[in-house]
């Protein structure tokens, strides 16, 4: 995963989390940086005030008395005068380049010449009366040359340690960082548990959103009963008013299902009484064909033609069969399941195939014991007799056509295999649908005489699932496998 695909993978709530810390510790960085160079300009302004009074008394009326403040070796007394400067004062006293003499005030008033490294350094320093800072052996100075404070005119550098300075600032950085972090802590604390509260509806209305994608919508009479709370969908208020979008959504989609499935319902109502009115029409048309095909004498055109008659409303009688039986399976019209020995129902509706199919190879494999199953009979063979028709009335003759029953876990498992074409991919998902036909693929074999009407899979799939099974088809170039998994009887 890349870090622009991470970044996105974040939870709002931690996104607002790390902003919120993120803006704060930018101001509180800006907050210290700002203080920090405040204070610096203050101290260092100090520093310099005390420069120019540093460099005022550097010399008394007649010089150090008694002869008192340190010398340079092999010079003349120090005429530089100590008295009443602060610890850490710098002086230095130069002709040209040469240091006549120095002093540094130490923390109990007495004075310590500089060292020979430390007078190179400070000779360098332009006489402009101008404060500039220079890194000494004993520390960091402050530092101020001018020639019109001193009598004969030589160069005198005055200067201040900055010790104090930075160590105020050091301790200011050291505060400012110490409340920094801890004042991030507390409100890092605060505000995810304000987050968390504030985002909480979010969290509600995803699992809302999870329940509804998980309930079965599909068909039937699909009931939407989940809402999002109250609490979590008060309008007025961002994620209220998603709350109330998201009510309102499923409230349209419960009245939009209710109309589907009221007019699903008035659709199967008029099939079934469609198909029940047409029995007897069509159980008539059959009889009196057959009996003028039996009692009169016709001429050979008119034979064929009362023959093609006859055809057809027996095609028509086996749909309104279909229909009817659909119909009672949506309307829960089923008879009662008992104990059924699906081996023994292979071995006939296998047998049976073979007689109307017999240009057709099949094999059949079972296990050696007895396969029990609760369901009802009749349904179970109308699936066996469906699926088997299917195979070989969509397939050309020669094809191989393989029944394998298997027992695992409680579950029976019949897989009807040909080495036909195969169905296309893209109609695999509609073969259990009513009155789904494919055009090319595993369409009705040329010269068999066949003519599908969409129901046969239809069926199935609802035969199957009323015995509380699955059915499910593969299929590739050469090869197409339907399997239908039943619960077996335990022990």
């Amino acid at each position: 995963m890349t870090a622009a695909k991470r970044r996105r993978a974040h939870r709002l709530r931690t996104k607002l989390i790390v902003a919120m810390l993120a803006l704060l510790a930018a101001i509180c960085a800006s907050v210290g940086f700002v203080g920090h160079l405040a204070m610096n300009d203050y101290l260092t302004k100090q520093i310099d005030d005390g420069l120019h009074q540093a460099a005022s008394r550097a010399f008394g009326p007649q010089g150090p008395p008694n002869g008192s403040g340190p010398s340079n070796p092999g010079s003349q007394p120090n005429p530089l005068d100590t008295r009443g400067q602060r610890p850490g004062t710098l002086n230095a006293l130069f002709s040209g380049d040469v240091a006549k003499s120095s002093a540094v005030v130490q923390t109990d008033g007495s004075a310590v010449a500089l060292s020979a490294e430390d007078l190179a350094k400070i000779a360098q320093t332009a006489p402009t009366g101008q404060a500039t800072e220079l890194t000494l052996s004993s520390g960091t100075y402050r530092l101020s040359a001018s020639t019109a404070s001193t009598p004969t005119g030589e160069k005198l550098v005055t200067g201040l340690s900055t010790a104090d300075r930075d160590s105020t600032l050091n301790s200011l950085n050291l505060v400012t960082t110490i409340v920094s972090v801890a004042g991030l802590a507390i409100i890092g604390l605060v505000g995810t548990v304000i987050v968390r509260r504030s985002l909480r509806p979010l969290d509600e209305l995803s699992d809302v959103a999870t329940t509804v994608a998980s309930l079965p919508l599909e068909s039937g009479e699909a009931a939407i009963d989940v809402r999002i709370p109250p609490l979590a969908a008060e309008p007025g208020t961002e994620v209220g008013e998603v709350g109330v979008a998201f009510n309102n959504m499923l409230d349209h989609l419960t009245r939009s299902f209710a109309a589907r499935h009221a007019s699903e319902m008035q659709v199967r109502q008029f099939v079934a009484d469609a198909s029940h009115e047409l029995r007897t029409p069509l159980a008539s048309i059959r009889g009196y064909t057959e009996l003028i095909l039996l009692s009169e004498r016709l001429s050979p055109a008119g034979t064929v033609a009362l023959r093609r008659v006859d055809s057809e409303s027996k095609r028509m009688s086996a749909l309104v069969e279909d229909l009817m039986l659909l119909a009672r399976l949506d309307e829960g019209q089923r008879d009662e399941p008992s104990d059924v020995d699906l081996s023994d129902l292979l071995m006939e509706t296998v047998q049976d195939s073979k007689i109307a199919a017999q240009d057709h190879h099949w094999s059949l494999e079972l296990p050696q014991e007895p396969v029990l199953v609760n369901a009802v009979e009749t349904e179970v063979r109308q699936v066996l007799i469906n699926l088997l028709s299917n195979a070989h009335k969509h397939t050309a003759p020669g094809t191989h056509i393989r029944v394998n029953l298997t027992t695992t876990a409680g579950t029976a498992t019949l897989d009807i295999e040909d080495s036909g074409e195969g169905i296309a991919g893209e109609f695999l998902d509609q073969v259990f649908l009513r009155f789904s036909r494919q055009d090319a693929s595993r369409s009705a074999v040329q010269g068999k005489g066949t003519n599908s009407s969409g129901l046969g899979l239809a069926i199935v799939k609802a035969l199957v699932e009323a015995n509380n099974g699955t059915v499910a088809v593969a299929s590739s170039p050469g090869m197409t496998r339907f399997t239908v998994r039943l619960p077996t009887l335990q022990g």
